[in-house]
């Protein structure tokens, strides 16, 4: 009798499968920091100005770097070498922490997830309708009332992620990984491109010290909810911590995971740092004070416009992956294919 399949499109974590490199996993790691946040950075550097905004964007990369190798400690325990492996960050809080701890982070982890995977849907329709506006205004002109909505756009979506989630898992990860890494690098290195362009040859954005002007450009109570606005965008683009356990349980046994999940770590942070950093300080140096949330959906571009939904795109097949390939999506279909299997295994035993 015939049974759904639900599985990852980009499945990371596959038991008793450990082929992974510092390389591979720093791909991975890279493919989730350098997401669609990268190109929100313009607006955030502009809300808590300059000297702020770098700051902030370095401590914070301490910080995961910090956090991501104590982590990395976690994967086996009582001891980070030669320790019983604990598969998913759930279980790695269950074996250390405690069935208390364990709820309590599983809740968190989950409301997380979820928010996630809302931000996806949400991020990839406006790529999508994006799209749509750049042919729009490259037809009718810059000022045409190009305006769809949203709502089928992520009907679609829903309806394609159920269809690749019937698609079985692949065991090439390697390829995989550096597909994404493609679009995420693809559609940052388009971001950093297209300002340093208007940079060089203008029209500028009015820039300041202080970012953001009180009484000319937002109200003091704007302006601060905008700066913590800021700091959670920040903080946002930089957390991976939801899928590193899942990443270092690719990796082999030799040398220990958790060395080589440092290594990687170290490797994929400084990328991300960087262009963080170009992102952040090029668009804001190229639109200045009028910075967009995002610089493909948010049209602070219109021109070369095939180079916009190009990078739109990118993001759309980036999104669509990093979906299939998030922990909660996972741990659903695990659930649904053993639901199915057990299904099949009473009506084939009470079939004449």
């Amino acid at each position: 009798m015939p049974t759904l399949h639900f599985g990852p499109l980009w499945s990371i974590s596959i038991h008793s499968v450990h082929f992974g490199t510092v390389w591979i996993a720093s791909a991975r790691i890279i493919t989730a920091v350098i997401s669609t946040g990268v190109l929100s950075l313009a607006w955030s550097v502009a809300q808590l100005r300059w000297i702020f905004g770098i700051s902030i964007v370095l401590i914070f990369a301490v910080i995961t770097l910090y956090t991501a190798n104590l982590l990395a400690d976690c994967y086996r325990c009582p001891d980070p070498v030669t320790g019983r492996r604990n598969y998913t960050y759930m279980e790695a809080v269950q074996n250390i922490l405690g069935g208390e701890m364990h709820m309590a982070c599983g809740l968190v982890q989950n409301m997380s997830l979820i928010g996630i995977l809302i931000g996806y849907t949400i991020t990839t329709s406006k790529s999508m309708v994006a799209i749509h506006k750049s042919h729009c205004f490259h037809k009718r002109g810059h000022e045409a009332p190009c305006k769809f909505s949203n709502n089928p756009y992520m009907i679609a979506l829903g309806i394609f992620e159920i269809l690749l989630s019937q698609i079985p898992n692949f065991h090439e990860l390697s390829w995989l990984s550096s597909v994404a890494a493609i679009m995420s690098f693809g559609y940052a290195s388009i971001g950093i491109g297209l300002s340093f362009a208007r940079v060089i040859s203008g029209p500028r954005g009015r820039t300041t010290m202080t970012g953001v002007e009180v009484g000319v450009d937002v109200s003091q109570a704007e302006k601060i909810w905008r700066e913590c606005t800021a700091l959670g965008n920040i903080a946002i683009a930089c957390a991976y911590t939801f899928i590193a356990i899942d990443v270092q349980d690719t990796l082999k046994s030799s040398p220990p995971e958790n060395k080589v999940m440092k290594k990687a770590n170290t490797i994929a942070i400084s990328t991300m740092t960087v262009f963080f950093l170009m992102c952040g300080c090029l668009g804001y140096a190229a639109f200045g004070n009028e910075a967009q949330g995002n610089m493909l959906t948010g049209f602070g571009f219109y021109e070369p416009f095939w180079l916009i939904e190009l990078g739109n795109i990118m993001i759309v097949v980036h999104l669509l992956g990093s979906y299939q390939n998030s922990p909660l999506t996972s741990k659903t279909y695990k659930q649904l294919n053993s639901t199915a299997k057990t299904n099949c295994t009473v009506i084939q035993r009470h079939s004449p």
